[in-house]
């Protein structure tokens, strides 16, 4: 699109169809959302998909669930569509952001026995496991693990660590080759959490979604962790009733909650909702990504008067 149009219609319910759905009506669009499923951000906490549909609302998207498009046609009145349920709709424009694919088409993969159209596949040293050797290696959206940009920087930085230990020039020193043959040992011995396994791709992905409110998270849902087997336990307060909320801004409304295993004493997911929820997510990977045992956790003292409070609030909710 060249210009903001008078009207949108929007085909998803994931991330880019709500930041898309707030941005073209912070534009001054109206726009009409059409979700095949029965709430926006699937992957998200079911609260925080109802926050950010309700706030949808409020902000005058047109939010219709479980409608699905039958048919589309563009003439010079811009474009028309039949849902489902024979009821029609009327844009200037239509995107659609029902979801992505990686691009492999082009890449050549045919040559080393890949399928192109498909993820390649790799393991936590992001070699790619299809071909023989170890010589290929991938990071990025293209293999199907995540599809961030932080979590596609992270890959690298293994990925670059994995290939500088494994190939390597001899070299010249007695020191130099001390080095090298130390980092080559490491890495050939490299468990999860070591520097050459991305082994946060698994549970401690952290997603940021512009909405408003906004709404970020990071490691496990409460439905993931059951699914997983976890003993589950989540704890759950309003971000608006600390103190450091009515400093961040009037009325502030948010929730966080932390996903719990009950034996282990950790917490495997956070979900936070609310004006600069984001501020919020990173300390919650550490806990999640290190296994911080809820108990440690509680002597890590938020500021006051900040939002962070709510970390206190919701470790008190757990029993500390």
């Amino acid at each position: 699109m060249q210009a903001v149009p008078a009207s949108l219609v929007i085909l998803g319910g994931g991330v880019v169809a709500v930041e898309m759905a707030v941005a073209y009506t912070d534009l001054g669009s109206a726009v009409t959302v059409l979700v095949r499923g029965d709430r926006v951000l699937p992957r998200a906490e079911p609260f925080a998909a109802q926050e950010v549909a309700d706030g949808l609302r409020e902000l005058g998207v047109d939010l219709r669930l479980g409608r699905q498009a039958t048919a589309v046609h563009r003439d010079a009145d811009g474009v028309h569509l039949v849902l489902d349920d024979a009821s029609e709709v009327h844009a200037t424009e239509l995107l659609v952001a029902t979801g992505r694919k990686p691009r492999t088409v082009d890449l050549g993969l045919e040559t080393v026995g890949l399928v192109p159209g498909a993820s390649v596949v790799v393991d936590d040293a992001l070699q790619v496991t299809a071909v023989a050797d170890g010589w290929l290696f991938a990071v990025g959206d293209v293999t199907g693990r995540t599809a961030t940009t932080h979590q596609g920087k992270y890959d690298a930085r293994v990925a670059g660590d994995v290939i500088a230990a494994r190939f390597r020039a001899d070299p010249a020193a007695a020191g130099e080759r001390a080095a090298v043959e130390a980092r080559a040992g490491a890495e050939r011995s490299a468990g999860p959490w070591s520097r050459y396994r991305a082994s946060a791709d698994a549970g401690a992905v952290p997603q940021v979604v512009v909405s408003r409110p906004e709404v970020a998270w990071v490691g496990l849902t409460e439905a993931e962790a059951r699914r997983r087997g976890h003993d589950v336990r989540t704890v759950r307060y309003a971000t608006g009733s600390v103190a450091g909320a009515f400093v961040a801004a009037d009325g502030y409304v948010g929730t966080a909650q932390l996903v719990l295993d009950d034996v282990a004493g950790t917490v495997l997911g956070a979900t936070f909702t609310g004006q600069d929820a984001a501020e919020l997510v990173h300390a919650a990977t550490i806990a999640v990504a290190a296994a911080v045992p809820i108990d440690r956790l509680w002597h890590a003292v938020p500021a006051y008067p900040t939002v962070s409070e709510v970390w206190l609030r919701l470790l008190e909710a757990a029993g500390c």
